[in-house]
């Protein structure tokens, strides 16, 4: 995309840095809630380690991992949305990938290969199997669905309308919340239901918003937007976005992996429950940091972008990851665990322990944003794949060293060898985008001079 093509040519303030972000983090914000909230509501229903163990072990990494070659649509849109035409190629891809994977999900969830998949892959505890099925079928909306809204919210953001953004998100908890509260109230929904049904609901309900939101942009900007020079073909389509599509096929794969893992390992009943409370709660400090992934997108052509929003970076990694320090380190944790998650007092001090060794994610996700933003902008994607690739090699040997060692509880060997491998991913990130930074400093060089 030519410099041309943004709709706003000035250099960035730090304001207007903030005021990018600020939104795209409270959506952020707001989904990371998601998964913190139905520990809360699950938690306190029957058979609360089953259920959380079925949604957090088996449900959500396979709906994650078939959904991740969309996920990277918000990115891509956010990127190629420039004119009417890029618009219609990047949606044909988005019905197109929408239907394929929804068809696998359907695929998993209601033939016998869940049972290839849950039991003789991932090796499931036998209690969470048919419960997570059960789950697995509520959640078949899920890829669609994001597919839809995350096409539709990059449009946006592309033309300064991050607001509806975070409203969509806010739309989502509100129908998660009141799914949840609902089950709740009657009590004798199984908890997996509940929870499955909660986030199908939401995820529907802020689609359903987004291409509300998304009309006024569509019939206005965009369409009157000039044509980008050259034209987004397919080819370039493709050579843009395979890496991503990989990128996140490859990054969403620690899920399952993880879960697999952690159910050859000790204690496993007890890790695979408090996985989605630590995950979930380590992800409300991260998201602010993956937020800030399309503010780098969508400002960093402008000029004498770099300097603001590399001092940008560096203020964020700090607050993000301090936050999460002045959690783990004081009786914050324990509140939040034991009376807020109503986790039983060994789960808690299982999932206590385990936040520390996930002490530097969020900081690792700010980066990585500032990198991969950087990267993006350049269109060389592939540096990108690349990192999720030196990801899941240095996860993967920690899980593998771990399992056949057998001698640590599960929970605290995944949360260790996650933050290794996101720390290697940085580093690789940073190495990979050594040339575009170089290039983005000396073109401002060159405009200050």
């Amino acid at each position: 995309m030519t410099a041309s093509t943004h709709p706003n040519q000035s250099t960035p303030t730090f304001r207007e840095i903030l005021t990018t972000w600020l939104p795209l983090a409270g959506s952020w914000l707001l989904m990371a809630a998601e998964l913190p909230a139905l520990s809360i509501f699950v938690a306190r229903l029957a058979n609360p380690e089953i259920h959380l163990a079925a949604y957090g072990g088996v449900v959500f990494p396979l709906a994650l991992i078939i959904e991740s070659p969309i996920i990277m649509l918000l990115a891509a849109s956010t990127a190629l949305s420039t004119d009417q035409a890029s618009y219609n190629r990047l949606r044909r891809y988005m019905i197109f990938g929408g239907a394929a994977l929804t068809t696998l999900h359907a695929l998993i969830a209601f033939t016998p290969l869940y049972y290839v998949v849950v039991k003789g892959i991932i090796g499931a505890p036998i209690e969470v199997i048919e419960p997570a099925r059960l789950g697995l079928r509520i959640m078949l909306p899920w890829t669609w669905a994001i597919a839809y809204r995350r096409f539709k919210q990059g449009v946006m953001i592309r033309f300064n309308q991050s607001w509806a953004v975070t409203a969509g998100t806010a739309i989502r908890l509100t129908a998660d919340i009141s799914v949840l509260s609902l089950g709740l109230y009657i009590k004798t929904i199984p908890g997996i239901v509940v929870a499955a049904g909660a986030v199908a609901t939401g995820v529907v309900s802020e689609a359903i918003f987004a291409g509300l939101a998304a009309r006024p942009v569509i019939k206005g900007p965009l369409r009157v937007a000039p044509p980008v020079e050259p034209p987004l073909t397919r080819t370039t389509f493709l050579r843009f976005y395979v890496p991503l599509a990989t990128t996140s096929l490859l990054a969403l794969f620690i899920q399952p992996m993880g879960s697999a893992a952690i159910s050859r390992m000790p204690q496993a009943l007890e890790s695979l429950a408090v996985w989605p409370v630590v995950i979930g709660l380590s992800f409300v400090f991260r998201s602010t940091g993956v937020a800030y992934n399309e503010v780098v997108v969508a400002l960093l052509e402008r000029p004498n972008a770099y300097a603001r929003l590399r001092r940008f970076t560096g203020w964020l990694t700090a607050l993000v990851v301090g936050l999460q320090f002045i959690l783990v380190a004081t009786p914050l944790a324990d509140f939040w665990l034991r009376r807020v998650t109503a986790l039983s007092e060994p789960l808690s001090a299982l999932a206590h322990q385990g936040l520390w060794f996930g002490l530097l994610l969020p900081g690792f996700a700010a980066l990585q944003s500032w990198y991969q933003g950087a990267i993006l902008n350049s269109r060389e994607t592939r540096a990108i794949t690349e990192a999720v690739v030196v990801f899941l090699v240095a996860t993967g040997a920690a899980l593998t060293l771990g399992v056949t060692w057998g001698a640590f509880t599960g929970l605290y060997v995944a949360m260790l060898a996650y933050t290794l491998g996101m720390g290697v991913q940085t580093a690789w990130l940073w190495w990979r985008s050594r040339g575009v930074m170089a290039d983005l400093r000396a073109a401002e060089n060159g405009r200050m001079g």
